[in-house]
């Protein structure tokens, strides 16, 4: 159990470094606040090595300690309307057992713009931030397919991470 709580901590640090380096570094495709997604490989290679409990956590660690160290409320609000929808739709995809990493990864950058856009319409009391759904969705396939490609090709390197801290590997 205490080498399962060192790699929690290890891919929370990892998923705060990551959330750092797009904060810092601009994704320029034209469409403002749009991101690559990095800190979600952490998370979607915790939900297909350990489960959704454990992706769930350092997700939800990592966008209020990201949130404050790096942004503001609001980016809290919108970091956690996003992760909601997109986490829950990459826990359906991933137990129906019908999708590989990848489109489990699109699914989820797909839905956490639509969270974030549902969050927005709340926030500005108008239906204004609809429009702009179009080229999010289209991001967030992108950028989720990019996420997905890069965990697919790392679980064959990490196998599923066991409780003694072996990461499957032998």
């Amino acid at each position: 159990m205490r080498r399962k709580t060192v790699i929690m901590g290890f891919l929370l640090a990892l998923s705060l470094i990551l959330s750092y380096i797009e904060s810092i570094v601009p994704l320029a495709v034209g469409i403002p606040g749009v991101k690559l997604g990095l800190p979600n490989l952490v998370v979607v290679l915790l939900l297909y090595s350990y489960g959704g409990k454990e992706a769930l956590t350092v997700n939800l660690l990592r966008i209020v300690l990201s949130g404050f160290l790096f942004g503001n409320l609001f980016a809290v609000l919108y970091a956690l309307s996003g992760a909601a929808c997109s986490f829950i739709v990459m826990c359906l995809l991933q137990k129906s057992g019908r999708f590989s990493i990848t489109g489990t990864s699109i699914g989820g950058g797909v839905f956490h713009n639509i969270g974030q856009i549902v969050t927005a319409m709340f926030v500005v009391e108008s239906f204004a931030p609809v429009f702009y759904l179009p080229f999010l969705l289209i991001a967030g396939a992108g950028t989720g397919f990019f996420i997905g490609l890069i965990g697919s090709r790392m679980t064959p390197l990490t196998g599923r991470m066991s409780d003694n801290g072996d990461l499957g590997m032998k």
